[in-house]
């Protein structure tokens, strides 16, 4: 009986042990990382001048959570120019400057970042100030800003990278390329500068579309552009492919954005990794019975649009570009202020044409004999829009 009673009791302290830890483990696993968060910069263009740029941008640091702090022991930044010509003559300087909101944390003389601890529900920020001269500078097309950091906090110390994008060339109001003859319609590439988390798509419009077009027109936006502009970028140093991305990744074909497990962990974020696995396992059921494609209709749509890297121009090609969010409410929206019909389109060099959404009264047939030649290309040519002009 005594055994018996020992038994029992060690069963019990063994469950309740068990029990214990998978409490520890849930906590630990609902607990952010770190729950720091960037607030991206506003840029000022404060000096522009034909040898001189100088632009000046305030970054964010907010810590929502309630009840963890995070410290940043150290924080630099880099830049990366995107120009027509070399590089190497133009002077970069970058400048990091604290901006707390505690008097007793001034900027220190010496430019040395000091430890700061961002409290709970609390943020702070920081101003990066990037100066370039040379005699080339003019022909810089863009500055690529890296924020380095350091999270450290519970559950250990993090090195992450934030990405700013400074667009520095801008084409002259109304320059473009000529207009060509499609299928029942005529085609205009508009170029703009390069487009960037900072852009707003009615101003981009206004700025570019605007001075060629016409009432009746139809502008056709790529995808990847307006998801761009919405931020959906991925860095994948940033990502941490998981279970279901390094193992489901290994069956598509070499070509597909969803091969690596980058792109694979890309796509689970974006819809869980319950619906990657469920879509995976009927996408091979439905492969048995011969039926193609059943993965990315299980998965969504963004399976279908997610740019892996080198899909898209640079500085992009570093990036995993997610598919844009909400394009039909993208589409009505700007339909609406600009006054002109408007689709959001993924075009290839093969002659594919998809149409993600296009405002009231834009005939889809009429959009894919119109762009099945890819009159914007799938290089560098920096043309993200085409206008189309119906012919009777």
């Amino acid at each position: 009986m005594v055994a018996q009673l020992i038994a029992l009791g060690a069963a019990a302290v063994g469950v309740l042990a068990a029990l214990v830890a998978l409490g520890l483990e849930w906590r630990y696993r609902k607990r952010p990382a770190h729950p720091l968060e960037i607030i991206p910069a506003v840029w000022n263009l404060e000096i522009y001048e034909p040898q001189h740029y100088r632009f000046v941008g305030q970054l964010g640091l907010s810590n929502p959570h309630r009840g963890l702090e995070v410290m940043v022991p150290n924080l630099t930044a880099e830049v990366v120019l995107l120009a027509d010509s070399a590089v190497d003559t133009i002077q970069t300087e970058v400048y990091v400057t604290p901006r707390h909101p505690e008097p007793e944390f001034a900027p220190r003389a010496d430019g040395y970042w000091f430890a700061y601890i961002v409290k709970s529900t609390k943020q702070t920020s920081v101003e990066l100030r990037v100066d370039l001269r040379g005699v080339n500078v003019a022909d810089v097309k863009a500055a690529w800003v890296k924020v380095h950091y350091i999270a450290y906090g519970p559950h250990g110390r993090f090195a992450k990278t934030h990405h700013e994008f400074i667009p520095l060339k801008f084409p002259a109001k109304g320059e473009s390329g000529v207009w060509r003859q499609a299928e029942g319609c005529q085609v205009l590439p508009i170029r703009t500068h390069l487009l960037t988390p900072l852009d707003v798509p009615l101003e981009v419009v206004n700025r570019y579309v605007l001075p060629h077009s016409q009432a009746g027109d139809i502008v056709a936006i790529g995808e990847t552009p307006i998801a761009i502009i919405q931020g959906r970028l991925k860095d994948p140093a940033q990502l941490t492919p998981g279970w279901v991305a390094t193992r489901v990744c290994q069956f598509f074909l070499p070509t597909s954005s969803l091969a690596t497990a980058c792109g694979m962990q890309a796509l689970v974020e974006e819809v869980g990794e319950l619906r990657v696995l469920l879509a995976f396992l009927g996408g091979a059921i439905a492969k048995l019975f011969g039926y193609r494609g059943g993965f990315y209709q299980l998965a969504g749509e963004q399976a279908r649009l997610i740019d892996d890297v080198t899909g898209t121009l640079p500085p992009y090609d570093q990036f995993i570009v997610m598919g844009p969010a909400n394009p039909q409410a993208v589409v009505d929206d700007l339909a609406a202020k600009a006054g002109l019909g408007v689709a959001i389109v993924d075009v290839n060099d093969l002659g594919a044409v998809k149409v993600l959404a296009a405002s009231a009264g834009v005939s889809p047939q009429l959009l894919t004999a119109a762009l099945r030649k890819n009159p914007a290309g799938n290089a560098d040519e920096q043309t993200p829009i085409v206008l189309i002009r119906p012919q009777p």
